[in-house]
């Protein structure tokens, strides 16, 4: 299993962040689209290592078009030989209002993208003609000028993140490796992602032999209990976010805590933030997360995940004891 950590803060400070988590031994590190492009940090932090994969986890593809995709992703595996594209399809409100982007048939959409990017690809290396012309997207004219000619690298690897049947599908038809949303659970893996990752295999001809699927697991720990109980606290509200999401009511239904998301979705719309937390109990935490002292995180994780995933990132992981921290990196690769 990989380990991967997560690339935050300015740009001015990526490339000293990216170099101390390879030399802690992380094998990949995700930029992530919150506040910040996502596309930037990676060409920092490939200048400053040499060994970890760099990936976006994820950029939001809607806000896109399969062309500057197809480019972004060329120039930085060119650069770094280790690029993952890590797409995303965020929800409707964020496209329309935020990016003022079309929205509609998200699987459809992201499936057409994702092959549209393939086949500029490909034209780039053969110096075919452009031929692409879908539902969503048409892409016809590529002149000499504007092709970088073969990526001395080869193609990046395209991950593509998801929660629902359709998209999950679709991950498995055209990806290269599947991003797990940090709201699920070790039954809605097994019980759902799997199956329909498998499904859109076997629509492309493929099995599972190679496909990656990378997961966040939220992780609640600390060196005492007030360190555990902040930790509990912050994740408890984190669960209450996506939670309060209605496209992921499926992941509470499958526990029988459907009605808890309108409860949650309801109180976002007051902006009750905190008090959504509160209702995160117990038994909603230990099932979302690893709650343990450091020692025990590498054995739970890889209980729950181990068999089938093969990459893993930590949601709020835990540095303030960096020792610890790095036996649980060490018992993880070990597993």
């Amino acid at each position: 299993m990989k380990i991967d950590g997560n690339l935050t803060g300015t740009l001015d400070s990526v490339g000293a962040a990216a170099s101390r988590a390879e030399d802690r031994g992380y094998d990949g590190l995700w930029s992530v689209e919150t506040s910040h492009d996502p596309f930037l940090p990676i060409t920092l932090a490939a200048d400053a290592t040499d060994r970890v994969e760099l990936g976006t986890g994820i950029a939001v593809a809607f806000a896109r078009n399969p062309m500057n995709l197809a480019n972004l992703a060329y120039d930085l595996q060119a650069f770094s030989g280790r690029f993952i594209l890590g797409l995303g399809s965020q929800i409707k409100p964020h496209i329309t209002k935020r990016f003022s982007m079309e929205w509609s048939s998200p699987a459809a959409r992201m499936r057409e993208m994702i092959l549209a990017i393939r086949t500029i690809w490909d034209c780039w290396d053969t110096g075919d003609k452009l031929d692409f012309r879908g539902d969503f997207y048409t892409h016809t004219l590529m002149t000499p000028m504007f092709s970088p000619g073969r990526n001395p690298n080869g193609h990046a690897k395209i991950f593509l993140a998801g929660v629902g049947d359709l998209m999950t599908k679709a991950a498995g038809e055209v990806a290269d490796g599947f991003l797990c949303h940090a709201f699920t659970t070790e039954q809605y893996l097994r019980e759902v992602t799997i199956p329909n990752l498998e499904e859109g295999r076997a629509k492309a001809g493929k099995t599972m032999a190679g496909f990656e699927i990378s997961g966040p697991a939220f992780v609640v720990t600390g060196t005492n209990e007030e360190e555990m109980e902040a930790s509990a606290v912050g994740t408890r509200q984190q669960i209450a976010f996506y939670g309060s999401t209605p496209a992921y009511r499926r992941v509470l239904e499958m526990h029988g805590w459907g009605d808890l998301q309108t409860e949650l979705n309801t109180l976002s719309k007051q902006g009750e933030w905190a008090t959504m937390g509160t209702l995160i109990d117990d038994e909603i935490l230990n099932t979302f997360a690893v709650v343990a002292e450091p020692e025990q995180i590498a054995t739970e994780l890889n209980r729950r995940y181990g068999d089938v995933s093969t990459r893993i990132s930590f949601y709020a992981p835990y540095h303030s004891d960096p020792e610890r921290w790095a036996k649980v990196m060490d018992d993880l690769k070990a597993a």
